[in-house]
């Protein structure tokens, strides 16, 4: 019986995951014929197979299995959450299986366990489906564009299935009828009896303002006060005491005697009433010092050099870029990155032809040796313009040639500043330059 197709979907649109250096779509089958192998039928029935076109651009992807596919999204939330369940035990034994595969001395082996470990990430639900309640992952080892792999596969999954969180409504508190209060009674605290204070009586004309304090010796039986004063009355009222007065001082007292002696309680003051002097000019004044303006350096005359823009050089239009284009990346390339191949001592020679985003690489190292990748490009949010591989390239020797995954940003006159990376290396600087058809 023919087995079901579920998905088609052109390479461009994904990116592809791999490790140790090789894509894991690169070894789709060789992938689930190992886990056949190994005896984990049910983890390979969970990855669907892929078939590719003649082209190498588009990949149509079956179902391991027999029986009526329902998309992810239209499945019943019960399947859904068993099929969650049953994703969540395969993707923990697919985990254990990597970490074992990796830890053994067999170089393929160790190949095996580092796709594994990336094997399970897939783009999106969409991607999913139930196959007699079963779940069957289509694209498996790519992620979207621009998208870096999840920590959790499933968490795309879940996101869905999770009901809302509903908070029960609170009883509102019973409102407390408040006593009613008057004026009188919610100042209360500020109108703690004070010591009475005697009328303050005008001062004659001719005759001193004479201020007295009470005696501070102990107060015997006889003068004691009928009541105790609270502590913090005492400073209100001498605050009292000198909010009325301080107007018949300034009114009376001279300048020179604004700074009165200390006097012990027994002791008058006696202030003259001598009229203010005149303001005059003989005022205590400094000398203002002023700053001067720094000047600003003037650059020096001369002309003014514009570097002229290479005709080959790649250009970032910032027009293009605005508009989230790359019709400036169309054309062929020759891109020069500063390493040497360890047979010949040279820099390999790779030439790129890229027309609306997609394109194939041309590799030549070694002896004359020819290796092929199909490559896509793209501009991130941050806007460098990104040229990545997908996989190893292949060599007309049988053998794999690693690829750089290439990012630009524009330079001076949008010229592209280029840097290649391979793996996990540090980016090396390099080149790209347009040549003819």
């Amino acid at each position: 019986m023919a087995k079901t197709l579920l998905r088609s979907g052109n390479l461009d649109d994904y990116q592809a995951v791999g490790g140790g250096g090789q894509a894991v779509f690169d070894s789709a089958l060789q992938i689930r014929e190992t886990l056949r192998l190994r005896k984990q039928q049910a983890m390979a029935d969970c990855l669907a197979i892929p078939q590719i076109n003649d082209n190498g651009d588009r990949v149509d992807w079956y179902s391991p299995l027999e029986g009526t596919a329902v998309a992810w999204k239209s499945a019943d939330e019960d399947a859904r959450l068993r099929a969650l369940r049953y994703l969540h035990g395969i993707q923990e034994n697919a985990a254990a299986l990597s970490r074992k595969s990796l830890q053994s001395a067999k170089t393929s082996l160790q190949l095996f366990g580092s796709l594994l470990e990336k094997a399970m990430q897939f783009p999106g639900e969409n991607h999913v489906f139930l196959v007699d309640g079963k779940p069957v992952i289509t694209f498996w080892g790519f992620v979207n564009l621009n998208e870096n792999t999840r920590d959790d596969v499933l968490d795309c999954l879940r996101v869905a299935d999770e009901p809302p969180v509903i908070l029960a409504p609170q009883p509102e508190p019973e409102e407390e009828i408040a006593p009613d209060i008057t004026f009188a009674q919610a100042d209360t605290p500020l109108l703690t009896t004070v010591m009475d204070l005697p009328p303050v009586p005008e001062p004659e004309p001719e005759s001193p303002v004479i201020i007295s304090e009470p005696s501070v010796s102990a107060p015997t039986e006889q003068q004691k006060p009928a009541r105790r004063l609270p502590l913090w009355s005492l400073p209100v009222a001498a605050v009292i005491i000198a909010a009325i007065a301080a107007p018949l001082l300034w009114k009376q007292q001279p300048p020179e005697t604004a700074t009165a002696p200390v006097t012990t309680p027994t002791e008058v003051v006696r202030v003259n009433h001598t009229p203010l002097p005149e303001l005059t000019q003989e005022l205590p004044l400094h000398r203002a010092e002023v700053t001067p303006p720094v000047k600003k350096e003037k650059p020096a005359d001369g002309p003014v050099v514009i570097a002229a823009i290479p005709k080959d050089a790649l250009v970032m239009d910032a027009s293009q870029m605005k508009v989230g284009t790359t019709r400036f990346l169309n054309g062929n390339w020759r891109v020069m990155v500063d390493i040497k191949d360890p047979v010949s001592g040279k820099a390999p020679s790779l030439r790129y032809q890229i027309q609306a985003n997609k394109g194939t690489a041309r590799v030549v190292h070694g002896d004359n040796i020819v290796c092929r990748a199909d490559i896509f490009s793209g501009l991130h949010q941050s806007g460098e313009l990104l040229i990545k591989s997908r996989g190893n390239a292949r060599c007309t020797d049988g053998s794999r040639y690693p690829m750089p995954e290439i990012t630009c940003k524009a330079g001076t006159n949008d010229v592209a500043a280029c840097t290649a990376r391979y793996d996990d290396h540090a980016a090396i600087p390099m080149t790209i330059k347009k040549i003819g058809a």
